[in-house]
């Protein structure tokens, strides 16, 4: 089992802020909540394969066999297509949303903080499904969602998901919390002694924990904030600030924290949580009454691929069920293809993933990139687009 993600703060969102994106052609209002991407078409056939394609990806996404001779999903699948695989790994959100404004690139393993800016953009263009047979056995919960998708039409392919669980040592925390508030409101009873995510999509996590704690403030979705809704989070998240020991983002630290007791309670990953235990730490994982945010990825096509036969046959490769299965496991995240999960190595594995507990998603806010017409459906207000976020992040952890 291995854990590479990692998600970065977006300090080049730029026009976003009206539902534009770094450059590119710029998209409109749609007035319904969401935006009109520029006018992109999917590609109507598949074509003879072009002999290579280059791919930006997570590592431990596009596994060649270099870091472990038995994991190995690029080999086999340069044998049957032809399609060699050149694959730029990238470290954050934004060296993708980069890379792909350059049109070297033909497709992107994106996460939901970028796949917006992306497809605003017009950096990525829509993805003919029927192109993918693989698609058909994806969870229904995983497609044409407000972060991979515009009005009904898809603009990737879903790979895995996670979520995003508070972890707390057995042994010094008491009693075993149940609430977020544990990190929020009641975060001094261990002061100097909690972590969070080193990111501005954090902030999310608290605008989830308000809009239980303080229904007044109408809070619907995590990801789309007015002002006024912003601002409470921004001030739940400073106060949070006096009690951190540390902001986390290399998952070595954060087991390491814990396992010494620098850290006791924070923000984790199953995976991270199972690694953990498997180190002795006493840990426990769990998602809390109020649910969590979460991530899940996305295979997206660039609008400019010079390869985008070989890019379509790469995105149903790697959501076939044998390599999804391969991959989740290697990753540490859920599959996308419903028939993965027959074909894991640890029969046990989409158990402890959730892989296909839909009660379980369901209470998971998956990342997706806030944008000034509030993604929650709301037209009477202008939501803080995720530039503004990046700001106040600065601000928080200062």
């Amino acid at each position: 089992m291995r854990l590479t993600h990692t998600l970065g703060c977006t300090a080049a969102i730029g026009a976003l802020a009206l539902a534009t994106a770094c450059g590119g052609s710029s998209s409109t209002s749609s007035g319904n909540g969401t935006f009109t991407p520029p006018k992109l078409t999917a590609q109507k056939t598949l074509g003879k394969g072009e002999g290579q394609v280059n791919l930006i990806a997570w590592a431990g996404y596009a596994e060649d066999g270099s870091n472990d001779k038995s994991v190995d999903w690029v080999h086999p699948f340069e044998k049957q297509t032809g399609c060699k695989v050149n694959t730029k790994t990238a470290g954050t959100s934004d060296e993708m949303v980069s890379l792909m404004k350059t049109g070297q690139y033909d497709a992107v393993s994106a996460s939901g903080d970028a796949s917006l800016r992306l497809i605003a953009s017009g950096d990525a263009a829509p993805v003919n499904t029927g192109l993918v047979p693989n698609y058909k056995d994806i969870f229904s919960s995983l497609k044409t969602q407000k972060w991979n998708s515009v009005n009904g039409v898809a603009y990737g392919i879903p790979h895995g998901r996670g979520a995003n669980l508070l972890m707390y040592r057995t042994d010094k925390v008491s009693p075993a919390p149940t609430s977020w508030s544990a990190v929020f409101d009641k975060a001094a009873a261990y002061k100097g002694h909690v972590t969070a995510y080193d990111s501005a999509i954090y902030i999310a996590d608290a605008a989830l924990y308000l809009s239980k704690s303080k229904p007044s403030l109408g809070i619907k979705d995590p990801y789309a904030l007015d002002q006024k809704q912003f601002d409470a989070t921004v001030a739940l998240l400073k106060a949070q600030n006096a009690d951190i020991s540390e902001y986390w983002s290399d998952y070595l630290k954060e087991i390491s924290a814990f396992k010494s007791g620098d850290s006791v309670i924070g923000t984790t990953w199953q995976v991270i949580a199972n690694l953990a235990e498997s180190e002795k730490a006493k840990v426990n994982a769990i998602l809390p009454t109020e649910g969590a945010t979460g991530w899940s990825d996305t295979w997206m096509i660039s609008a400019k691929a010079k390869h985008p036969n070989c890019a379509y046959q790469w995105m149903n490769w790697i959501v076939s069920p044998k390599v999804n299965a391969q991959v989740a496991e290697w990753f540490g995240e859920a599959p996308a293809n419903s028939k993965s999960c027959a074909l894991t190595s640890d029969k046990s594995f989409c158990s402890t993933y959730h892989a296909a507990d839909e009660p379980y998603w369901k209470k998971v806010h998956f990342w997706t990139t806030p944008i000034q017409q509030c993604l929650d459906g709301r037209t009477n207000v202008k939501c803080v687009p995720y530039v503004k976020w990046v700001q106040a992040w600065t601000s928080i952890k200062g």
